[in-house]
This record gives structure tokens, sequence and C-alpha cells, in this order.
């Protein structure tokens, strides 16, 4: 029986779809929708904290937002190249989970992973709705309804937001779970994460609810126009 999921995120790391959307997943979750996280590296280069360190605080993260399934490919930290292999094995992932949205970074962000992963995710999309690309050995094809792109370092202009004022502290519960990166331990190395990296996050999101009239709202980007079926419905 083919797996389904309503939505499936992509991040280059653990930690990077929490920074980016932990309310939206937070809110869809809370409304029966199965979302499924898919981490591509285990950060093994990180400055702080261990892969199994790591591992742990990803699975508990997930825990908090209530998603459905996470799992990591193991991909190669700062080895994230827009080659086939890779390609290949998000692809499998896509046709896997069949979901009917699929989240990735920013395309523009000052860590080069999560540019590429963005790149990587755009590529396996594309590959992942040819009949023939695959054929036998990866699975039926499947075609995204849409590609969106969640901020992780960036601040710009988003193309629309989402309110996530009743799930802000679902999202920042699932971002201090990562104790290795947020927090200074001893021995601990000083990082941009661990410098108010949440309360920042936090500042953004208010912002960005400001600017719908809410407290707190997530910033996304698309690359295609969205289609509205009929213009009263979008949120006041």
């Amino acid at each position: 029986m083919k797996e389904t999921c309503d939505l499936l995120a992509f991040g280059a790391h653990p930690d990077d779809v929490e920074i980016g959307m932990g309310g939206t997943i937070a809110k869809y979750v809370r409304r029966g929708y199965r979302i499924v996280i898919c981490d591509l590296t285990q950060a093994e280069l990180s400055s702080n904290g261990t892969v199994d360190e790591r591992q742990r605080e990803a699975a508990e993260a997930a825990r908090r937002l209530g998603v459905s399934e996470r799992f990591n490919l193991g991909l190669p930290d700062r080895g994230l190249y827009v080659e086939e292999e890779a390609i290949r094995q998000i692809a499998a992932v896509i046709r896997r989970y069949r979901p009917r949205l699929v989240f990735a970074p920013y395309w523009e962000d000052r860590h080069p992973d999560h540019g590429r992963c963005a790149r990587l995710v755009e590529e396996a999309v594309f590959s992942a709705g040819i009949r023939r690309y695959g054929a036998g050995e990866l699975g039926d094809a499947h075609r995204v309804r849409a590609v969106y792109y969640y901020m992780i370092n960036a601040f710009c202009r988003p193309h629309f937001l989402i309110d996530i004022s009743e799930t802000i502290n679902d999202k920042l519960d699932s971002l201090r779970a990562y104790e290795s990166q947020f927090q200074k331990r001893p021995g601990s190395v000083d990082t941009p994460l661990t410098n108010g990296y949440i309360e920042m996050i936090e500042s953004r999101e208010r912002w960005f609810g400001q600017q719908i009239g809410a407290a707190y709202a997530e910033g996304f980007l698309t690359k295609t126009p969205i289609h509205l079926s009929n213009l009263f419905e979008e949120e006041r």
C-alpha cells in the first residue's frame, strides 16, 4: 500500500523546518492533516552537539509538533550538491509519500546548504513527476500540487503569510528541544544560534503577524502564482 501525506517538508539539517515553519506544521496537524519531515543531512559538522544528540532532539521536536513521521536521508553535511544520486533519493521520498504540498528552505540564505536543499528539492519534484524517470525502481510517478519555501535565516518580504497565533508556543517548544544548538552549555562553542536566536525568530514571526493583523505569522515564498478560485476565500 502506498504511503501518503498532505504536506512533506524538507530541511538541509535537523531544526531547519522548525525554524521556518514549525507553527504552520503544528497548525495543520491540529486540523487533522498528515505531515512528514525529511532532513537531508545529520548536521554532522555542526559546531555543537553530536549526531546522536541531534537525532534525539529532532525526534523530540517532531513529537512536540505532532508530525506523523520524520526521517533523515544521511546525505553529507556541507556536501549537498545538485547531483543525480541525491535527486533520485529525494524523488523516491516524494513518490513514496505522494504529498499534495512540498516545502523547502528559501533559496537565498547565508548557509549554502539551505539554498542547495531548495534546488535539490526542485529537481526532485520535477523528476518525480516524469513517468519514465526511475521506472521500476523509484515507484510510480507523482506530481506535487505546489512547492513553497520557508525562511530560516533570511528576512525578506514574503509572498504569503500564515497566521500561527494559536501555535506559536508549539513552534518555540519544538526549537527548545534542540538544547545542543540554542543553549549555551559547558564546552559549547559560541555561534549565532546560541545568542538569542529563538527570541529573534519569535520577533520575526510577531512582525509578520502584524502585517495581517495577527499576533504571529510565518512567511513563505513561491516561484509560481497562487491560484485563488474565489477572490473572497482568503483569510481576513
